[in-house]
């Protein structure tokens, strides 16, 4: 049986890390697959000049992969959305299977690049794009497919669950100084805006919301809050509550139809997520009738070269055997548009943890700004200061919505003792073990 031809685009950390793992484990996949797989061509900027290395085209320019006669599936590695979208439309509309680990492109124009990969009859392969090598997206397609999916929560990124849990660990650490230890270690890029404000994690919440749900939920349509306001004093108060405090994707169904956010969360200690550590992912399933299910592992590096291999093994094996479009792209032959994936409407109870220049009536105050919205005070938690100028504490609340505290949030704007805004984190109760 001929070999199956392989053209990649773009030889960074995940493009580097899947050409070492398709050389290095060729025979382990060919025993797999019964054929072999070769990479024909690859292109980058890295690449100094045009050549030929033992059957091998190596150039700077994607679009000779792309068109090259012996490439019968391609790999887009470059992200972004520019040159990316270029590579992925121009090989669908050649008919070619593309593997692609591009969550941003995804979360953004997955469901249009499905139809254009329906319409030409070639399958879109993306499991690398959220969890690294975790095959959540396998797993969502075709392994529970025959369940309703009710909920699903998940931590999304490495990078800042890295940061939490060493905040969590060393409470006389900055984040700063986490964050600046995460880039040395490779789990947080130079600019790691999009990791700490939400932007990669909300993008993999658009994937698996369509995986879910059958949605077409827009990514900037999902709440989205980073983790640079949390400090390590807003551990201390966690565990006085017996939780721990993870950045959260979650998508769940509730009457009025989707709810979607990125935010940090307080998750009980009892709770299978809060045993999630360093740049580990999870994600917890629940189904309406499969119940809970839980897929757990690395969220960065190797893995997600072995989940781009994965994906290839795929489509080769789909080519070979006439059957591309076996399973639609995510999971439902037509993903249906949300309106509104807010969440609004979703009530919980909240954590507000306060900075402020200490003087009598301050809780009073606060007291009356929470009762004006019919929010009632669970508890109040102090620890001790010194700093008077700049005192933290926590304030409980009651179960209410996010818009009944948006409106409460925005009155405590005016007082003159706060040092920063509140920072309001909802209380996962539904999450405990």
């Amino acid at each position: 049986m001929r070999d199956v031809n392989v053209g990649m685009v773009g030889l960074g950390t995940v493009g580097g890390s899947t050409l070492r793992i398709l050389d290095e484990n060729a025979a382990e996949i060919e025993r797999r697959l019964g054929f072999r797989l070769r990479v024909r061509a690859a292109a980058s900027l890295e690449i100094e000049a045009r050549s030929e290395e033992n059957g091998r085209l190596l150039t700077r320019t994607w679009q000779e992969v792309v068109e090259h006669p012996e490439v019968d599936i391609v790999v887009e590695l470059v992200g972004g959305t520019t040159i990316a979208q270029q590579v992925i439309r121009g090989s669908l509309e050649r008919g070619r299977p593309v593997v692609s680990a591009n969550k941003e492109l995804l979360g953004l124009q997955g469901a249009e690049l499905a139809e254009l990969a329906a319409q030409h009859k070639a399958s879109l392969n993306f499991e690398a794009s959220v969890g690294g090598g975790i095959p959540i997206i396998n797993a969502l397609r075709e392994g529970i497919s025959g369940d309703r999916i009710e909920a699903l929560y998940g931590i999304l990124n490495g990078t800042c669950n890295f940061i939490l849990t060493e905040m969590e660990k060393r409470p006389d650490a900055s984040f700063a100084s986490i964050l600046a230890e995460a880039q040395r270690l490779g789990f947080a890029e130079a600019n790691p805006t999009a990791d700490v404000e939400g932007f990669d994690a909300r993008s993999k919440l658009a994937i698996l919301a369509a995986f879910c749900f059958g949605a077409r939920v827009p990514t900037d349509a999902i709440f989205r809050q980073g983790i640079t306001r949390l400090r390590p004093v807003d551990f201390s108060y966690a565990h006085r509550l017996d939780c721990t405090i993870r950045l959260v994707g979650a998508a769940q169904r509730h009457s009025g139809g989707l709810a979607l956010y990125v935010r940090p969360i307080l998750i009980p200690e009892s709770a299978i997520l809060s045993k999630v550590q360093g740049s580990y992912n999870a994600m917890w399933v629940k189904g309406a009738y499969g119940e809970d299910t839980l897929y757990y592992g690395r969220g960065a590096g190797k893995p997600t070269g072995v989940a781009v291999v994965s994906d290839i093994m795929r489509a080769a094996r789909d080519l070979r055997n006439g059957s591309t479009l076996r399973a639609p792209a995510f999971g439902f032959w037509k993903l249906e548009p949300v309106a509104n994936a807010g969440i609004e409407a979703l009530r919980r109870s909240y954590f507000l943890r306060f900075v402020v220049k200490d003087r009598v009536g301050i809780i009073a105050q606060l007291a009356s700004v929470l009762a004006g919205e019919h929010i009632g005070i669970d508890a109040v938690l102090q620890e001790p200061c010194a700093e008077k100028d700049a005192m933290p504490f926590v304030i409980t609340i009651e179960p209410t919505t996010e818009t009944e505290l948006a409106r409460a949030l925005e009155k405590m704007q005016g007082l003159d003792f706060l040092c920063e805004p509140p920072l309001a984190l909802p209380i996962e109760s539904a999450l405990a073990g």
